[in-house]
């Protein structure tokens, strides 16, 4: 007995196969509430006088989910802060400085472990700071250990950074290992006939390890370091807005800085004081501070990161390479550890923090466990979100150094106020 099916049945099941199917739309944190939860923290900032001009990109899931800009890139000449507006990142150059380096690694041109004197020999034989005599000699040690690359890398080389050491402070100061007309051979001499503060791998000290890191990559790559940096990251990236020096033709979007000296209250640093770093050529070009961006040249760094070393199809590290990066290299042996607790509970990687716990109550910084992160002198910030595939960019350019909550408020606004957990 044969069983058929009705012409009406037929056209049903044709349709049905025929129909397109609904696409599974994506599920985004960063949603309207977010949105404009971020507007109203952002803005409070500029209505309060405490911030002249403030400006945040958020990328998830490799889309941009938030941009806006608020008050003024430079206030005494009303020029609005904008997409397009270039800020000094300071320390933000850190992590590109890092992954310069890295770069090198992957290559097999060194190890994290080998003795920095293999490469740099001005760091042969190093002494270190034991404290003064009464006439204010120095006391002097041998070094326990030489300073490994991992040592310039998380901040435990034992450079002295400080400007209240008896005896050792005035040293640094009569080398000034830092003066910009010094080239990066002549600040690690300069480095490297300084005594220590500490003995290699024994405390967390921020200070000039990244500016050593520039040097190795110079003398490891064979080219200068600048030119480095341009060849492997910046202009594979298109980070066409991201550079030491400024030309005069693009000064007109470079923002200026800002004092805080009260509660709303903000006065102006003369822009030949603000500027002299990068609107001069200079010998140096140093790995730890230096560069100046835009929001949108920064967060392609950032995405290139969140992306395991991948950027619109060019490579520019290995995953491997940003999780061993991206990983706390910091021994439970390691105690003192300056400022570095005041991130949260965070450990540190290569040139980046990294969070290692949630926040215990809510005055810690928000954030996420395996998120890394750096900022900047002027209070600007950048955090990598693997888990939820975040990149977040502020920009502004204030000084001193967020005191006035601007980091934990601009977190709390991207991910919700604290929550204990249950």
């Amino acid at each position: 007995m044969k069983t058929s099916l009705s012409p009406l049945v037929i056209i049903l099941l044709l349709l049905s196969f025929c129909s397109p199917k609904e696409e599974t739309k994506t599920e985004f944190w960063v949603d309207q509430t977010v949105k404009n939860r971020i507007d109203s923290t952002l803005n409070s900032f500029v209505e309060s006088g405490n911030v002249a001009g403030i400006s945040a990109l958020v990328y998830e899931k490799g889309e941009e989910v938030y941009f806006n800009a608020f008050g003024y890139a430079d206030r005494e000449a009303g020029v609005p802060m904008d997409r397009n507006t270039i800020v000094k990142i300071y320390s933000m150059t850190k992590p590109v400085t890092g992954v310069a380096l890295m770069s090198l690694y992957e290559e097999g041109k060194f190890q994290l472990d080998d003795p920095l004197e293999m490469y740099l020999p001005e760091f042969s034989d190093m002494k270190v700071y034991q404290g003064v005599e009464k006439d204010g000699k120095m006391i002097l040690v041998d070094a326990e250990r030489p300073i490994s690359i991992r040592d310039i890398t998380r901040h435990t080389a034992g450079f002295p950074n400080r400007n209240d050491i008896p005896g050792l402070s005035e040293v640094m100061a009569e080398k000034d290992a830092r003066s910009f007309n010094n080239t990066l051979a002549s600040m690690a001499q300069k480095m490297g006939s300084t005594p220590l503060w500490f003995h290699p791998g024994t405390q967390w000290e921020y200070g000039l390890s990244v500016d050593v890191q520039a040097y190795l990559v110079e003398k490891i790559a064979g080219v200068p370091y600048k030119e480095y940096v341009q060849q492997t990251i910046l202009d594979p990236l298109g980070m066409n807005e991201t550079q030491y020096y400024v030309p005069e033709n693009l000064r007109n979007r470079v923002a200026a800085m800002y004092n805080r000296t009260g509660e709303g209250q903000l006065e102006r640093i003369v822009d030949s004081v603000a500027h002299e770093f990068n609107f001069n050529e200079w010998p140096l070009t140093p790995g730890g501070f230096g560069l100046t961006s835009t929001l949108d040249d920064y967060m392609k760094f950032a995405q290139m990161l969140v992306n395991n070393g991948s950027y619109k199809g060019v490579q520019i590290l290995e995953p491997e390479t940003i999780k061993l990066m991206s990983t706390d290299h910091l021994p439970d042996s390691i105690t003192e550890k300056s400022w570095l607790p005041s991130k949260g509970n965070v450990g540190f990687g290569i040139d980046f923090a990294v969070r290692k716990a949630p926040p215990s109550d809510e005055k810690e910084n928000n954030g996420v466990v395996g998120e890394f992160f750096w900022d900047g002198a002027a209070s600007t910030l950048f955090w990598v979100d693997p888990v939820n595939e975040i990149t977040a960019v502020l920009f502004v350019q204030l000084f001193p150094y967020d005191g006035i909550g601007l980091h934990k408020k601009f977190r709390d606004a991207v991910y919700g106020s604290y929550k204990a957990p249950n």
